[in-house]
């Protein structure tokens, strides 16, 4: 059963995610398992929510590409993270790519 993962980690800033996003690659080499990523901030914080085919993809893709990028990124601490069953999905007619 998929997986919506939800995550908010205080301090991380544009410029680190967008370095991380650079170095990982996922939009140009997309994580096994990865269905969905949506991503903003607030002023304190990175917020995302991703929806991925299994708890276990995600978290191999954290410990064999993400984590080492998170640290190159300077990015210290521990998000919070939910993950919760996927009840639906939806994506509006026409709606493709990244970005």
């Amino acid at each position: 059963m998929a997986e919506v993962l939800s995550m908010r980690w205080t301090g991380v800033t544009p410029e680190q995610y967008d370095a991380t996003r650079a170095a990982v690659g996922w939009e140009e080499r997309a994580p096994e398992g990865a269905l969905m990523h949506v991503a903003w901030f607030e002023p304190d914080a990175l917020r995302v929510v991703d929806v991925w085919t299994s708890r276990a993809a995600f978290e191999r893709f954290f410990a064999e590409r993400l984590a080492a990028a998170v640290g190159e990124a300077g990015i210290t601490g521990e998000p919070e993270i939910e993950f919760r069953p996927l009840h639906r999905r939806y994506i509006a007619p026409g709606v493709t790519g990244a970005a």
